[in-house]
């Protein structure tokens, strides 16, 4: 069911009629070339107080368990993180996921709902878009890659799996109040990552051994200097509350979930 734009006054109540469970997913998202106060502000109206509007709405409804795909952006961009580390956004989206994380859980002690708060890494898969879109483009086209000698790990993980983690929280009662990092089974470094792209896409490995400080050089001069650290810095997740709560385990691996995607640009995103 439709409800139009998502903020502080949307009204929820057709869509919550006899509903026990709800997965909120939508959020407002960075878009390319827009930055300053006016995207900061959207990304709070939407992000913060849309999620708490809902939220609110959902405890009155009777709604029994929220489950929030927020983002590993509400802690940060870089690092190792497990889900009891210290939050430090770096950008009005992280900060705008992480705001609406700490008014559920306010929301979840004084209704009783219980909400369950999930923040993946980076999701691939159908429609994949941005930095991993124009990664596969470049595989494809048999582009030279100069980053051969980067050794970086990276969590990432198939919407498959964040589908099937999402379905995890919805009932365990072990979910309830807590807060989980799913992730695909490996963690991959970008010259591996663009190995198993180019397998599942058919096309030659062309990886070029480029020094990272003159890559890091490059991406400054030419105003890329944050797309450069995403593609080459180190992020990855500990899952194992989830796994020890849960007993959750993502059922596809990385490879079935690159050649899944794979697929779906050869039909679609070519």
């Amino acid at each position: 069911m439709a409800v139009g734009d998502i903020g502080p006054a949307t009204d929820w109540s057709a869509a919550l009629q006899a509903c026990d469970r709800v997965v909120h997913a939508a959020a407002h998202v960075h878009r390319v070339r827009a930055a300053g106060a006016h995207e900061a502000g959207q990304f709070h109206r939407v992000n913060t107080q849309g999620t708490l509007n809902l939220a609110r709405q959902a405890a009155a409804a009777g709604v029994a368990r929220l489950v929030f795909v927020s983002s590993v952006k509400a802690m940060g961009e870089q690092g190792r993180f497990c889900a009891a580390d210290a939050c430090l956004p770096a950008d009005a989206y992280g900060v705008s996921k992480r705001e609406a994380e700490i008014g559920l859980l306010e929301i979840a002690h004084t209704s009783g709902m219980e909400v369950v708060i999930v923040r993946p890494p980076l999701v691939y898969g159908a429609r994949v878009g941005a930095n991993f879109l124009q990664l596969m483009q470049a595989v494809d086209r048999r582009l030279p890659l100069p980053f051969g000698s980067i050794d970086n790990r990276r969590s990432l993980i198939y919407v498959g799996n964040l589908v099937a983690a999402i379905a995890a929280c919805l009932d365990h009662p072990a979910a309830a109040q807590k807060i989980y990092l799913p992730k695909d089974e490996e963690d991959v470094s970008t010259p591996d990552l663009i190995r198993m792209l180019a397998t599942a896409l058919d096309r030659p490995v062309r990886l070029v051994r480029v020094p990272r400080l003159l890559l890091r050089y490059a991406a400054a001069c030419l105003g890329r200097s944050a797309q450069f650290e995403r593609l080459t810095g180190s992020l990855t997740l500990d899952d194992g509350a989830m796994r020890d709560d849960l007993g959750w385990r993502p059922p596809y691996s990385t490879q079935q979930g690159l050649l899944a995607t794979a697929q779906w640009y050869r039909r679609h995103g070519s």
